[in-house]
C-alpha cells in the first residue's frame, strides 16, 4: 500500500509563492510517474503537472506553464510543486498522485492512469 501526504498549502496574496510537498511511502517511488492535480470549488479536477520517475522529464498544463515547477527527490521519496506568480484562479485543493511506471505524453494528463492519491492541501490566493 502506498500513502501520499501533501503539505505546504495555505493562504497567499496574488503574485506570491508557495511550495507544496508530497511525501510518499514505499520503496519504489523512483519507478513511477508522479503528478499534481487540483480541484476548485464547483469545478472538475484538472491536471497541473507531471514528472517522470527519474525526474528528467516534466509536463505542465498551459495554465501554469512558466509559473509552476514540478520536481522530485527520490532519495527522500518526495515530490514538490513550486508555485510562483500565483493568481486567484489558482485557488484549489491540490492533490498529488502516483501514476504508471512509464511515460506517455498521451495519458499522463488523465486521472485514470493514477492509482494512488493523497488527501489534498488547500491553496487560497487572495486578490
Amino acid at each position: 500500500q502506498v500513502q501520499l501526504v501533501e503539505s505546504g498549502g495555505g493562504l497567499v496574496q496574488a503574485g506570491g509563492s508557495l511550495r507544496l510537498s508530497c511525501a510518499a511511502s514505499g520503496r519504489t517511488f523512483s519507478s513511477y510517474v508522479m503528478a499534481w492535480f487540483r480541484q476548485a470549488p464547483g469545478k472538475e479536477r484538472e491536471f497541473v503537472a507531471a514528472i517522470s520517475g527519474g525526474g528528467g522529464t516534466t509536463y505542465y498544463a498551459d495554465s501554469v506553464k512558466g509559473r509552476f515547477t514540478i520536481s522530485r527527490d527520490n532519495a527522500k521519496n518526495t515530490m514538490y510543486l513550486q508555485m510562483n506568480s500565483l493568481k486567484p484562479e489558482d485557488t484549489a485543493v491540490y492533490t498529488c498522485a502516483r501514476g504508471p511506471n512509464y511515460w506517455s505524453i498521451w495519458s499522463i494528463r488523465s486521472a485514470r492512469v493514477y492509482d494512488y492519491w493523497g488527501q489534498g492541501t488547500q491553496v487560497t490566493v487572495s486578490s
